[in-house]
């Protein structure tokens, strides 16, 4: 398939202003106000965030802090803001000392590789500040998000890098088999369950598309 329909495919389904993806994205910020109405007034620190995100959100908090191990952030950021290169696993012991009010974490808790790393990376979350969102793709939600293929989370090893190598819809394609193994290795999707044990004193909301459970969100409203 061409890189222009894939493109379209991809900002119809996914990225564009008014794709389902953007929708899903809104109502999740309605459920985030609703949780932490106060957020003007919050410190938060982003694990595995962007500034773009939040410069294109519509609400922001009185401080924040951007915690990222693979994107670089830009150099000019605004008052208020701050930015370092870390691992959420593996964080600075002076950052556990710092005064947040909020912890923010989307679709990343998928990424960081192995329970053991999970539960690091919630023990982090916990010690960072009171309250917290966490938010992460739903393992039983047919559609894989991160490939927008059918049951693709379900499939063997050598079937998902197959994919990963010529699904249309893939954001970037990689550089040969062990890319794509690599690639298809880095997304652990997480059930409810799990995320009940990483995040026991949450509630764990479902946030739905279509009737069904799309993402799971761990809340601490503290």
């Amino acid at each position: 398939m061409g890189g222009v329909v894939k493109q379209t495919l991809r900002s119809r389904f996914v990225e564009g202003p008014d794709s389902l993806g953007a929708k899903a994205r809104q109502r999740r910020w309605d459920m985030f106000r609703q949780a932490f109405p106060d957020l003007d007034a919050m410190s938060v620190i982003d694990l595995g965030g962007t500034y773009e995100f939040w410069d294109r959100a519509p609400a922001r908090p009185a401080r924040l802090h951007i915690v990222n191990l693979l994107e670089k952030q830009p150099d000019d950021l605004p008052d208020g803001v701050t930015a370092e290169t870390g691992d959420a696993c593996d964080l600075r012991e002076d950052l556990l000392g710092r005064d947040f009010d909020l912890v923010v974490s989307n679709s990343v808790i998928e990424h960081v590789g192995g329970i053991a790393r999970r539960e690091r990376f919630a023990r982090a979350v916990r010690e960072l500040a009171p309250r917290h969102w966490v938010q992460t793709p739903y393992r039983y939600f047919p559609i894989e998000p991160h490939w927008v293929c059918p049951g693709f989370q379900f499939l063997p090893l050598s079937t998902r890098a197959r994919l990963a190598e010529r699904w249309p819809l893939v954001k970037v394609k990689p550089e040969g088999r062990e890319a794509a193994i690599a690639d298809a290795l880095g997304v652990e999707l997480l059930g409810r369950t799990e995320m009940g044990y990483l995040f026991p004193e949450s509630d764990i909301l479902g946030e739905r598309f279509a009737g069904l459970v799309k993402s799971l969100i761990a809340v601490k409203r503290g």
